[in-house]
């Protein structure tokens, strides 16, 4: 049987063929991934067609691949036994570190494992410093500079009568995804009028709402009350205020979207991801919640479909989860504004003539000035401060 690369969505042109996650010979399952394609937006995986074994691999790791182009030669019904006998009586050691092998490489996530290729590092040997001992990029990376510069350090004595040698250095290509946010950021920045303004809201409101009712909510829903909810309520009840943050510039017009599909950046491993709640207006707290979390789950996976991407109307952006606490973000085109949430920090604040320490955080939302004007977007940051500070407000529509 011939193993083709599948029908690509009808936006994405072609694929880069990352990794073989089974190798010729190896048993696989039906439906078990035999490859991942990395498009610029998703990571696509090649089922088995049926169970069986991969004879021959036709396309090596990070060739470009269309739709319906051979990817390997399968045989439905063999078996491991039958297909590498004579290959594991030749060479029982590498059998043996096989298992291992394979072990450390389940712990890769795409753009690792593209590294790992590209550098020939062993994963058994990299720490994973990622959720669940994953292995990121970032650790391949500093590991095989850790192995560049080792000899250098082999004896002290020729250390210090040797000339210093090149300093390390990695060169590794940009992953699909990374190319594609560069080129949709520096477009976003070419083609529209960028200004953002700042705000800053006393979240004690919202956190004594959780408090008490957050224990009872997971009970209930099964899912924990975080704040990304309020936010993304908050900014539909702000949205509904000002349309134009919520509308798109094509060409001489400007398309206003009467729903609200809010997009939630979610960082990954290859890079940031916004993957999109449709009808967020139609959502309770618990549903989104619980769409967040499985979209952060699937994101940091490679799981993400392409559907889960595509549109959206406005995003909301967290760099608060990293420390930052202010920042200026950037448009996601062709949407008109964006949302940017910060560290939540206690600060000292003047409240009824009284200096209080209260949890703070910045809000900023970027805008294109094309169509935003700058009172429009100041109001629509005080409308959801005003939500967030009085919570009250989403509950009675005020």
């Amino acid at each position: 049987m011939e193993i083709r690369v599948p029908q690509l969505p009808e936006s994405v042109a072609d694929a880069t063929l990352v990794a073989w996650r089974k190798q010729p010979g190896e048993t696989v399952s039906r439906d078990e991934n035999l490859a991942d394609l990395e498009t610029d937006k998703v990571v696509l995986e090649v089922p088995a067609p049926a169970a069986g074994v991969i004879k021959e691999i036709k396309v090596q790791p990070g060739t470009t691949v269309k739709s319906g182009d051979l990817l390997a030669i399968f045989e439905a019904g063999a078996t491991a036994a039958t297909a590498v006998t004579a290959a594991a009586a030749a060479a029982p050691t590498v059998a043996a570190a096989a298992p291992a092998a394979k072990a450390a490489g389940d712990k890769l996530g795409p753009a690792a494992r593209r590294v790992v290729e590209e550098t020939g590092v062993d994963p058994a040997s990299v720490s994973g410093t990622g959720r669940d001992g994953r292995v990121t990029k970032a650790d391949v990376v500093a590991h095989a500079a850790k192995q560049a510069a080792a000899p250098a350090k082999s004896s002290p004595k020729s250390a210090s009568a040797a000339p210093p040698g090149p300093r390390a250095e990695q060169r590794v290509p940009m992953t699909r995804l990374r190319q594609r946010i560069a080129e949709r950021l520096v477009q976003a920045q070419h083609t529209a009028a960028l200004l953002t303004t700042f705000n800053e809201i006393d979240l004690t409101a919202i956190n004594e709402l959780r408090a008490r009712h957050k224990d009872r909510f997971e009970k209930q829903h099964g899912v924990k009350l975080g704040f990304m909810s309020f936010f993304v309520k908050a900014s539909i009840e702000a949205l509904r205020k000002f349309p134009v943050m919520n509308a798109a510039v094509d060409g001489n017009d400007v398309i206003y979207h009467e729903y609200y599909d809010v997009g939630v950046a979610v960082s990954t491993d290859r890079g940031l991801v916004v993957p999109v709640l449709r009808n967020a207006e139609n959502m309770g707290f618990a549903e989104i919640e619980r769409q967040i979390v499985d979209y952060g789950n699937r994101a940091r996976a490679g799981g993400l479909a392409l559907e889960d991407l595509q549109g959206g109307t406005f995003t909301i952006t967290n760099g608060g989860v990293f420390g930052s606490l202010l920042s200026t973000p950037i448009v996601n085109a062709p949407q008109s504004a964006i949302l940017g949430m910060h560290k939540i920090q206690d600060r000292p604040v003047v409240v009824n003539g009284q200096i209080v320490v209260r949890p703070m955080m910045y809000l900023a939302v970027s805008y294109d000035h094309r169509i935003i004007d700058g009172r429009e977007a100041v109001q629509f940051l005080v409308a959801i401060k005003d939500c967030l500070e009085d919570p009250g407000r989403m509950l009675l529509g005020l």
